[in-house]
């Protein structure tokens, strides 16, 4: 057996013993020890890829789905590159993604050789590193610390591992092997851990903030003190009785304006209301730790905790909320069902209504989970659906492969759904590219087609000012026939244009990865989004 061997052998098995289950590879030449390896190794599924960016973002969705270290596996130089958005999220968002780029030896550094850059802690200090010549039990370890048993919880984040790998690069012989034992599967990565809960006191009038990743603890806090929860899609927390579905809006009215104390789990990231809320001199905020790279918060923070309770506050706080919301969420109903034709609204009121218990959305940033949080109720505790959205960047890469990775890591029986907008989509292509034997999820896209970046119209560039300028630089029309794009890669494709035909599509769904194609119309999104704003 070669030294390359050896080590790329080696280095599966240490994976294995850290928890690792799914593996996704790029073919390369330099990265040839490991591809033999993985492939080799019965414990491991393997995925392949043959774009390096959607390999990272498949690798993050499965990391994510499964709550356990998955490595992605490139060749050198812009191989390893194009790891690096996934890297970023992946740091940003705690997420326990492993970066293995294979290298050339270190003489090899520094002169030219092909396909050979600076590797060395290529993605800064978004990820511990470690430049591995052989195999180092000790600090592999070390560097994957973090990954396999973050301390305090959910502060890890991605590793890299640079593997310097020599000649000979294949095997001389290919042969079975048996792989060294695990005695004990090693746990999930923990997202949450018991703590011990500092208890707050009652009086001011407090509401709960649970921003992406936040999780069931920010729900108990809401509902044993009887308060507002605030709670984005992807916080893990929008079940029960306490989720304000309006809350946006209602921060906005008088109502708002009466809060005087914030408690923040997760990372908030959808709503410019919670951020002047949370920047408010008049209210108190207190936080519990997010995940991610970076714990401090970009507002004044008067206390954090890992852990807070409360014991039951006045009913009555939670009650004017509850009946504002009420009366609110009606209007917003009608509203919405007033308008001509099919809305993005419309989207995402029926990609909500159709996710069944104990199933999973991934949701693209833009509109599409925004206009979710707005047109989403609670559902019951007991009736809980995996919501996940890449926030720790909130970037369109990678999402439809995040949105696969994410669906093969949960492995059941309940179909899972991606909702994103058609420039997300085009993004990610690539993503849609799977080779014959790959294995495949039962997975919808859900993708609300206005031919453009229509969240700039709601923002200050699509102000009648711009309007000269606003198609070209903002809106981006790209006029793509996304049915022949679909069906280049041999995708099922279904284009609706009413709600009645997309609630038709999604309650039938067909087998494997197909895409559902709603057309909606970005001319009155403006106009839509203020008349909105002024039912509050």
């Amino acid at each position: 057996m070669s030294p390359a061997e050896e080590l790329a052998t080696w280095l599966v098995d240490a994976l294995v013993a850290r928890g690792v289950v799914e593996a996704v590879l790029c073919p390369g030449s330099r990265n040839a020890p490991l591809a033999f390896a993985l492939a080799a190794d019965p414990r491991l599924r393997l995925h392949t890829r043959v774009d390096e960016r959607t390999a990272g973002f498949l690798a993050l969705g499965l990391a994510k789905g499964s709550r356990r270290p998955v490595p992605v596996v490139t060749t050198s130089g812009t191989a390893a590159a194009n790891l690096h958005p996934a890297v970023l999220e992946a740091a940003h968002a705690g997420v326990p993604l492993v970066a293995v780029t294979a290298d050339r030896p270190a003489r090899l550094r520094g002169t030219g050789a092909n396909q050979t850059t600076d590797q060395v802690r290529l993605y800064g200090d978004a990820a511990s590193f470690l430049d591995l010549v052989g195999p180092d039990d000790a600090a592999l370890t070390a560097a994957m610390g973090a990954v396999v048993d973050p301390e305090p919880p959910g502060r890890g984040g991605p590793a890299h591992l640079n593997v310097q790998l020599d000649d000979p690069l294949v095997p001389a012989t290919l042969s079975d092997r048996t792989p060294a034992p695990v005695v004990e599967a090693p746990r999930p990565h923990p997202w949450w851990r018991d703590v011990e809960a500092v208890t707050l006191p009652l009086g001011p009038r407090t509401v709960v903030v649970a921003g992406d990743d936040a999780g069931p603890p920010a729900r108990k806090l809401a509902e044993d003190a009887g308060w507002p929860l605030l709670a984005e899609p992807s916080s893990g927390s929008r079940t029960g009785t306490h989720p304000i579905r309006t809350y946006r809006l209602l921060l906005g009215t008088a109502l708002g304006d009466r809060v005087e104390r914030v408690v923040v789990h997760g990372h908030p990231t959808l709503s410019r209301p919670v951020a002047r809320l949370l920047a408010r001199p008049d209210v108190e905020v207190v936080s519990v730790p997010a995940v991610g790279r970076w714990a401090a918060r970009p507002f004044p923070v008067a206390a954090e905790h890992a852990a807070v309770r409360a014991d039951a506050d006045d009913p009555a706080w939670l009650e004017e909320w509850r009946e504002a919301d009420r009366v609110l969420s009606r209007r917003v109903d009608e509203l919405v069902a007033a308008q001509p034709g099919l809305t993005a609204y419309d989207v995402a009121a029926v990609v909500d209504a159709t996710n069944p218990p104990g199933g999973l959305l991934v949701v693209g940033a833009s509109n599409p989970i925004r206009d979710l949080d707005l047109m989403a109720g609670a559902h019951p505790v007991g009736e809980r659906r995996m919501v996940l959205a890449n926030r720790g960047l909130a970037g369109i890469d990678g999402t439809l492969s995040t949105a696969i990775g994410a669906a093969l890591a949960r492995d059941r029986s309940t179909r899972a759904t991606a909702y994103v907008g058609d420039v997300t989509f085009l993004h990610d292509l690539t993503g849609l590219v799977l080779g014959p034997d790959e294995p495949r999820p039962d997975l919808t896209i859900v993708v609300p087609n206005d031919d453009g970046g229509s969240i700039f119209a709601t923002l200050e560039q699509g102000g009648p000012a711009y309007a000269d300028r606003f198609e070209r630089l903002f809106a981006t029309p790209h006029g793509v026939d996304l049915a022949a794009l679909c069906a280049a890669t041999r995708t099922p494709h279904w284009r609706v244009e009413s709600r009645a035909e997309l609630e038709h599509a999604l309650a039938s769904p067909a087998g494997g990865i197909e895409v559902v194609e709603a057309r909606v119309d970005r001319r009155d999104r403006r106009r839509t989004d203020e008349a909105i704003r002024a039912l509050a």
